[in-house]
């Protein structure tokens, strides 16, 4: 501006009307020109003009409405700024426009305005002179101490800012070489005002003028009080956060006072205190602790669960009692559709509490459980956390779903993140990397779900109480079918008992022979489909009760050739036979075949059995219980063993380990091969097959059934085709527990089994097994594969006295 002292505005300046801010000197204004007479301007004066005279304009600011398209020139204020076209910047699009980048030199005064059109051009009179700029001495004797005292205040004001970012620097720098009279326009323009504001600014004398900018800077700190980062920190401040965590807002706040707006770190602390402001620091939901009426609500929710049931009743009776009882964790276990996820969600109802499900099959990063640090771009905080924000207490019911299913990967092990979540003894002072502060998850319900415990970390599964829910047997189902799935998918459906019935036999129909599950969710999509073809038929006969007015505008066609009584009696007719009958639509199993189709499961065991060499086992599943076919044949050969079928490594040990007790204790059970020798090797291959290849298969639990069936086929004995038999063996014959009782019991009981053989160290498994199905079953308790044999084979199995070792004696 120094410069500037030579610059002499001209007399006669062509006028840019702005509607958009006011220009004051000595800053720098970027502009729209979109109405005729700017853009006239522009391409009159700017793009043509060759002379630093010619870049020279007027911008006045408009006080009309400045999207009125009317031809007269709108009011004029008086007083405007003499500006230097720095830029001109062309587009068409939305519509034809130019961008202007104006500096702003000094103020001048409208005298008279010599034409209108196609642009403004007035009169004008300079009223800043630039030549005083250079004469720092004159304009000190002019203002004396007004200005320094002004300066003062500008650089009190700057000095405010964070002095770390550049842009704040470079102005506190250019506070000491300009000129002391340009400092209330520069500080106008840079502070945020209205624009009524800068139009004062803009009109009055220089002394003034410095008298007048304290004012609007002290006005605009009074409206930070209705600022956002002003009531952040009111919401902060007042806030029922822990200690800790409020001195770091509160030094988050005081540097996000310091930082430009336009700083991506500002978005990124703003974000994080607006999340420290909403989560339930201290806002909980107090617990409907009635222990009557939680047994009816989930008696009335889910049918059986007893052991289920019954813990969550202690759970609820033990919080009654005493009521800083830390949340357990409970972990439940079972196949898939049997109520665990239901279950879970029936206890935040019978609490009152606030229910938040967190699926976690697949999860494979540890900050999904953590959260990521805030150094990182699109950082968020962990599903716990992000959880509590929207249930917004402090004490809900979190469902981990799935977490048997949790994966791991370069990114982390999610369930080594989960041990501190998930200990009563530490989940009190848990920190999440984003929030980076202790949050207190003492008074969470953790509920976890399971399919298995096999793929659970040992450390993590320590930290749970494991509830076993099993699968439901026929009797339950349909129970459940008739209480809870027929009458969802009625409403579902759009129908009523009065228009179709399923009796209990069809339903029993649909378990054994459409249907092989532990849980209900193949039968609920089954009677789902049998609904959808009922509404079918309902459908139509609605569509068809419009016939008898059709019949009716018939007969009115031909009454002259009819009498009256004859047309009534052939309306009736026709009415009675297009309703559809008034009886509901039964579904009987001819029904349910034309529905769903031929069965897929039939009763096949006794075929299967029809020959020496197979047996029937009992296996568990991540999905329930299930029964197994295995078969053998032998063949001539160099005494090979074949196992097919997809094993696993513990189940081709059983199948050694029985091949070796069979042959070891082949001349006490009579057995030979094909040559007749007792070594059932000699000269002869075995092939063992475990159908379903396509299933991999693996346990211990199979070994006393690998041994009745090679006995059966050495022998040519058929088993008993009645008989399903599990448990682990070893080297001498014994038979030793296996996990999965109750739902291997409750395979057999479906595929239609009437005795069982299982270790007699798993008898007290039985007492968990409805009495119903005990009732339907004879169990035999073997110790040693002796006691197994004889139950597995009709009259016992022969076995030649042990007399060599008394010979011997004697």
């Amino acid at each position: 501006m120094a410069a500037g002292s030579a610059i002499q505005i001209p007399s006669r300046l062509p006028l840019l009307l702005t509607h958009e801010g006011v220009l004051l000197p000595g800053s720098t204004m970027r502009t729209s020109v979109d109405s005729p007479r700017n853009m006239q301007l522009v391409r009159s004066r700017l793009l043509k003009g060759t002379s630093l005279r010619s870049t020279i304009i007027g911008v006045v600011p408009n006080t009309s409405d400045p999207t009125s398209d009317c031809d007269d020139l709108p009011s004029l204020h008086r007083i405007g700024t003499a500006a230097l076209a720095v830029q001109v910047v062309g587009s068409n699009w939305p519509k034809p426009h130019y961008t202007l980048l104006v500096t702003g030199l000094c103020r001048f005064q409208i005298l008279q305005l010599l034409k209108e059109k196609p642009y403004p051009v007035a009169e004008v009179e300079q009223l800043d002179r630039l030549e005083q700029f250079t004469n720092q001495h004159k304009s000190e004797e002019e203002l004396g101490e007004l200005s320094e005292q002004f300066y003062k205040y500008a650089v009190q004001l700057v000095e405010m800012l964070d002095m770390s970012v550049p842009a704040v620097a470079k102005l506190r720098r250019l506070l000491d070489n300009l000129p002391r009279e340009a400092l209330p326009d520069i500080l106008t323009s840079i502070i945020r005002t209205s624009n009524q504001e800068k139009l004062q600014v803009v009109t009055i004398r220089p002394n003034r003028r410095i008298n007048h900018i304290p004012s609007v800077t002290e006005d605009e700190e009074e409206e930070e009080d209705h600022d956002d980062v002003v009531m952040l920190e009111k919401r902060i401040r007042t806030s029922s956060m822990s200690e800790q965590a409020l001195k770091v807002c509160l030094k988050e706040i005081k540097r996000l006072k310091k930082m430009p707006q336009s700083m991506p770190e500002y978005a990124l602390t703003r974000n994080y205190l607006e999340l420290m402001v909403e989560l339930p620091w201290n806002k909980s939901t107090k617990d409907r602790l009635e222990i009557r009426a939680a047994r009816i609500l989930l008696d009335n929710d889910h049918y059986a669960m007893e052991k289920l049931k019954k813990r969550v009743l202690e759970y609820l009776a033990v919080r009654q009692l005493k009521n800083n009882l830390k949340g357990p964790i409970l972990c439940f276990v079972g196949p898939p559709g049997v109520g665990k996820t239901s279950v879970g969600r029936s206890i935040a109802k019978t609490l009152g509490r606030e229910f938040h499900r967190i699926a976690l099959g697949g999860v494979c990063d540890q900050s999904d459980i953590r959260g990521h640090r805030r150094t990182y771009v699109g950082s968020m905080p962990g599903r716990i956390i992000n959880g509590l924000k929207t249930v917004g207490v402090n004490n809900p019911v979190f469902l981990l779903d799935e977490v048997d299913k949790l994966g791991k990967s370069l990114q982390g092990d999610p369930a080594a993140a989960l041990l501190e979540v998930l200990d009563p003894e530490q989940n009190h002072g848990f920190t999440d990397h984003y929030l980076n502060v202790a949050f207190d998850l003492s008074q969470v319900l953790f509920i976890a779900t399971a399919n298995t415990t096999a793929t659970i970390p040992p450390a993590l599964l320590d930290r749970m109480e494991i509830i076993q829910v099993p699968g439901y047997t026929q009797e339950e189902k349909i129970e459940i079918a008739h209480r809870h799935l027929i009458p969802k998918q009625l409403e579902q459906h759009g129908l009523t008992p009065q228009q179709i019935q399923i009796p209990q036999v069809t339903t029993l129909d649909i378990i054994t022979r459409y249907t092989r599950e532990a849980g209900v969710r193949s039968l609920d999509r089954k009677l789902g489909a049998i609904c959808r073809a009922v509404a079918v038929k309902v459908a139509e006969g609605q569509h068809k009760e419009t016939k008898p007015d059709r019949a009716e505008v018939d007969e009115e066609d031909c009454k002259e050739h009819v009498t009256e009584d004859a047309k009534t009696e052939s309306i009736s007719d026709t009415a009675d036979l297009a309703l559809p009958p008034e009886m509901p639509i039964l579904i009987d199993f001819h029904a349910l075949k034309d529905i769903l189709g031929p069965p897929m499961y039939e009763m096949e065991v006794s075929e299967r059995l029809s020959q020496p060499g197979v047996a029937i086992g009992l296996a568990w599943t991540p999905l329930g219980g299930e029964i197994m076919f295995v078969e053998a044949s032998r063949m001539d050969g160099e005494g090979q063993l074949t196992l097919t079928g997809q094993l696993g490594d513990v189940m081709k040990e059983s199948a050694h380990l029985a091949i070796s007790w069979l042959r070891s204790n082949a001349k006490r059970y009579q057995l030979t091969n094909t040559s007749g020798s007792f070594d059932l090797l000699d000269n002869t291959d075995i092939h063992l097959h475990f159908p379903a290849g396509a299933v991999t298969k693996d346990g211990p639990s199979a070994g006393v059934t690998i041994v009745t069936c090679l006995a059966s086929l050495f022998s040519g004995r058929l088993v008993c085709s009645d008989v399903a038999m599990t448990g682990e063996i070893t080297l001498r014959g014994l038979v030793l527990p296996v996990g999965g009782i109750k739902d291997k019991v409750l395979a057999a009981h479906r595929a239609g089994l009437k005795r069982i053989i299982i270790p007699r160290r798993n008898e007290k498994d039985l007492e968990e097994i409805a009495v119903n199905v005990r009732q339907d079953l004879t169990f035999v308790m073997a110790s040693c594969l002796d006691e197994v044999l004889n139950a597995a084979f009709d009259g016992g199995f022969a076995v030649k006295p042990r007399v060599e070792r008394l010979n011997s004696k004697l």
